[in-house]
């Protein structure tokens, strides 16, 4: 209900070079990574796409880069064997790797919310290194989500007894989550594993807001897109405190007439923001558009496509992520690897096709908080993403072989050890149900005490 849709919708993948080929059997060969040359049509890889750099699931070895990439990243492949099925030149995608200077999704000359059209979805981004470890960016990231969640209760306490918004509060919280984000994102996702059903609307918004500035960070927007975005994501349910809480705590399906009161969580918000002083238009439309879908369907203006804003598109994945990867009284939440492959089948309904892969490819594919088992039988949680092998993300290991807990979870970076190990070295070969062992991720994020 959060997301509008959480029955699965696929999407149909299309020929990756135009419709020239279509109906005609594809022939494929499976080849050692070694063997590969360039001009070979690669078609599938060892492993899902979406963790890897490339932006395409299909492409020509046109260059020595994607040959090393390729070969760092995968065993093996699969080349199209046939040449009569081999795209031609003048269509043949070009430039797989996510590397070199980005395309912006917003033009740095126009408008914030001015959208790259569908027929170029693939938004280009490049590799953004960290300027803080996570361990030294966490004491300064509790600090600031603390203070975030305070004035985020004074804000929705202030907006039930009908007073204005304290705008100059939620202006400097938001600044000192962005420049957190900026210096580490991993510190304020962790944090955004802390979950409490029972405080599922002020606690959502909060972690909406840290996607929503993760995401951006990502999407390379400026620092002041960043504050913008992340005021109207802090914001984004205000109109929430309009709605009666027996409807909002339901756990059963809404009615028809239900259902309708809670939309309107959507222009009360709108109207409540623009009510405070100083909270600007591009801010609003995190607030406005966060329900609406790139098909059409959603609501409260059931606008489609470009007629949604870049915040308006943003707002509405990370807002949805969140929602269905938390447990409510209606439903319990999936994990974050899988929140993310039916994401990716709402591609195109719900969401900008580009943005969404990016987003996968921002929140790697097994995002922080992901319960995981590896090749050597072990189970951990992932802790932190890593952004240039996504593959190998650092781990806090939970479980031994036999599934015997640790007395002290082990923290391992499978980078490291496939540097000293090489193939052997142990890899995510499974991801774990929600729940699965009794496992809480947040037990095992480095978060002080205090802060649990």
């Amino acid at each position: 209900m959060m997301c509008q849709s959480l029955a699965v919708k696929t999407g149909g993948r299309g020929n990756a070079w135009g419709g020239q080929n279509r109906g005609k059997r594809r022939m494929k060969e499976r080849i050692d990574t070694r063997r590969l040359k360039l001009g070979m049509y690669v078609v599938e890889l060892d492993r899902p796409w979406t963790g890897t750099r490339f932006i395409y699931r299909q492409f020509i070895i046109e260059s020595q880069e994607v040959l090393d990439e390729l070969r760092l990243v995968s065993d093996y492949v699969y080349i199209e064997s046939d040449p009569k099925l081999k795209p031609s030149p003048s269509t043949r995608p070009a430039g797989p790797i996510l590397s070199g200077k980005p395309k912006p999704l917003i033009d740095p000359g126009g408008p914030v919310d001015r959208v790259l059209r569908a027929s170029s979805h693939h938004i280009q981004t490049r590799w953004q290194p960290d300027k803080t470890d996570l361990e030294e960016e966490m004491n300064d990231a509790e600090k600031i989500e603390f203070r975030a969640r305070e004035v985020l209760y004074d804000t929705l306490d202030d907006v039930k007894l009908g007073k204005s918004i304290q705008v100059s509060g939620v202006r400097e919280v938001v600044a000192e989550m962005a420049e957190s984000v900026i210096r580490n994102p991993d510190a304020m996702v962790v944090l955004s594993q802390l979950k409490d059903a029972d405080e599922y609307t002020a606690l959502h918004s909060l972690r909406v807001c840290i996607l929503a500035l993760t995401f951006g960070r990502h999407l390379d927007f400026s620092s002041e897109e960043l504050n913008l975005l992340g005021i109207g994501a802090l914001l984004h349910d205000v109109g929430k405190m309009k709605v009666p809480k027996e409807i909002l705590n339901k756990p059963g399906k809404l009615t028809d007439s239900e259902f309708d009161i809670m939309k309107s969580h959507v222009p009360e918000g709108v109207k409540i923001l623009h009510s405070a002083s100083g909270i600007d238009d591009i801010s609003i439309q995190v607030a406005a558009q966060h329900h609406e879908r790139y098909a059409g369907g959603g609501y409260a203006s059931g606008v489609a496509g470009d007629k949604i804003g870049t915040f308006g598109l943003v707002s509405g994945i990370v807002d949805c992520y969140d929602a269905i990867t938390s447990d409510r009284v209606y439903h319990s939440g999936m994990s974050p690897y899988e929140a993310l492959t039916k994401m990716y089948g709402w591609r195109a309904t719900d969401f900008h096709p580009g943005l969404i892969e990016q987003f996968i490819q921002c929140m790697g594919i097994y995002p922080v908080g992901s319960v995981v088992e590896l090749s050597d039988g072990t189970v951990g949680v992932v802790i932190t993403v890593n952004r240039k092998r996504r593959l190998r993300p650092r781990i806090a290991l939970v479980l031994k072989a036999n599934k015997k807990p640790y007395r002290i979870a082990k923290i391992v970076n499978l980078v490291d050890l496939e540097e000293a190990r090489g193939r052997d070295a142990p890899a995510i070969v499974k991801v774990l149900q929600s729940g699965e062992y009794g496992i809480n991720p947040a037990d095992y994020m480095p978060i002080s005490d205090t802060r649990r």
